[in-house]
């Protein structure tokens, strides 16, 4: 082995999975990093990072596992918004879950950043009613 692959090979030993807090500045970081037209529309948007969904959420959701849902949505989208009296209305959230992101991590060959944005935009563009397309476009124009 050269010096290279040893050095990474120690620093493997002492790294953790990121904690709750840790992801939570990684996905603020990433969301800093979307085009800022993307971002002004965003706003009042609400992150949150969690371990796994709720069990109404899976169960809504139809989810299988605990590990089937990246990240999720929750809220009045902006095609559903001036339908919705703004009274009493709870914010718009989305909710990245960090195990099955760290699950689908070990299982790909893409950074942690990568997959955090992929999901991220893609909840928001949830919010927007954008198309895959459009979700690419903006994940292409991030500077990740």
């Amino acid at each position: 082995m050269s010096g290279g692959q040893i050095d990474n090979v120690s620093l493997w030993r002492t790294l953790e999975a990121p904690s709750l807090a840790e992801m939570e500045v990684l996905a603020d970081e990433v969301y800093a990093r979307l085009p800022e037209p993307f971002r002004r529309l965003c706003d009042g948007i609400i992150i949150k990072i969690e371990d796994f969904p709720t069990d109404e959420v899976l169960e809504e959701m139809e989810a299988e596992t605990p590990f089937d849902l990246l990240g999720l949505f929750q809220g009045v989208g902006l095609a559903q918004d001036d339908a919705m009296a703004p009274t009493g209305r709870l914010p718009n959230l989305i909710f990245l879950y960090r195990r099955p992101i760290l699950d689908y991590w070990a299982e790909h060959e893409e950074s942690l950043g990568t997959i955090v944005a992929h999901v991220l935009v893609h909840e928001i563009g949830h919010h927007f009613g954008l198309s895959d397309d459009d979700m690419e476009r903006v994940e292409a124009a991030a500077d990740l």
